[in-house]
């Protein structure tokens, strides 16, 4: 199945957490020897890790690659699995092949460098004909799975989903879609909304934007006729009264929320987002192994299990020559799909 994630406003930020071992020999003032937290890994054979790791967002903060990132330097930093201060560096554009660019030429043979990824990634890759792509990095794990959401306005005059599918099939110019990247996830439910609702895909009033966070203030705005997100993306903006949903890509409606399918109007149409991690080229593979072990430590973590379930994420991790298989798989379905509503050739 097709998942899906994005972000930006051309700047750079970085935050780093960085904390003190239990066991230092004085405190933690000047002079003093920090040693390795109990409950970190010990290191390869290299000495790695010998220094900060950093994990690069690849695009602007308020989005899911954004959030996604924070949330593993949260979550690592609390376990202290890694043992060594872990920062998060946005570096957003082009659906995330800027940043996927950087990761690698940049970083390449650098291993305290890894970069937050996900489906949206791959349509980019297509639509702005990268010059890198996925294949050129080393994949470490698929962590998690999101649903995507159709929303409007809080007093918009959809009521329902199928008042907004029936516009669409009379007028589809007629009706804008804000949503992130193009040739993204959002982009991509659309199409295929106007493939089930017999629309020419061509026809599509798509509305492209650097990430979510800004597709979500076109929406409340009223600047388009309906948004395209993720489900926890866009949680916080129904949660103030700003934002309605009107329907869920999920097959069957999510627990704890009454947000109808899409489905249940009528269009047989069920998405969901993915989003892993990834390394730059030259890691070896020691050192792979060795950050899959730190990944599942922190997937097992009750904190880890607390982010997934106040986001609305599902845990879909994966790793090792499977997630290998799951991505080329991906890369395929991808580029059928792009094909299937016009976005690629």
């Amino acid at each position: 199945m097709f998942r899906r994630d994005w972000v930006d406003r051309n700047r750079l930020t970085a935050t780093a957490t960085l904390w003190c071992a239990a066991a230092l020999t004085v405190g933690c003032g000047g002079g003093s020897t920090a040693q390795r937290p109990a409950a970190a890994l010990e290191q390869t054979s290299a000495g790695y890790p010998s220094g900060t790791m950093t994990i690069i967002a690849p695009a602007n903060p308020g989005g899911g690659w954004d959030q996604t990132a924070r949330q593993i330097q949260h979550v690592l930093t609390e376990v202290g699995v890694l043992g060594v201060p872990v920062e998060v560096v946005n570096r957003g554009g082009a659906g995330g092949t800027i940043g996927l660019s950087d990761l690698v030429t940049r970083y390449r043979d650098n291993p305290h460098t890894l970069m937050v990824f996900g489906q949206v990634m791959l349509g980019a890759i297509r639509t702005n004909e990268s010059p890198v792509s996925l294949e050129d990095t080393v994949p470490l794990a698929r962590l998690l799975n999101e649903y995507e959401v159709v929303a409007v306005l809080a007093d918009a005059p959809y009521q329902t989903f199928e008042e907004l599918i029936d516009d669409f099939r009379r007028d589809p110019d007629r009706i804008s879609w804000a949503g992130g990247s193009a040739g993204g996830i959002d982009h991509i439910l659309v199409g295929l909304l106007a493939l089930a609702a017999g629309v020419d895909p061509s026809r599509v009033n798509y509305i492209a934007h650097a990430g979510g966070g800004e597709a979500a203030v076109a929406v409340m705005g009223g600047h388009v006729s309906a948004g395209v997100s993720g489900f926890g993306e866009w949680k916080a903006y129904v949660g103030t009264g700003r934002m309605r949903l009107l329907a869920v890509s999920s097959a069957e409606r999510v627990a704890g929320d009454d947000t109808p399918t899409i489905r249940e109007s009528g269009l047989d149409v069920a998405i969901a987002n993915w989003r892993g991690i990834v390394a730059p080229p030259g890691v070896d593979a020691e050192t792979r192994d060795w950050l899959v072990t730190a990944l599942t430590r922190m997937r097992d973590s009750r904190a880890w299990q607390d982010i997934l379930l106040a986001n609305d994420w599902e845990d879909s991790f994966l790793a090792g020559a499977a997630f290998d298989q799951f991505l080329s798989d991906e890369r395929a379905t991808a580029d059928a799909v792009l094909r299937s509503i016009g976005l690629v050739r």
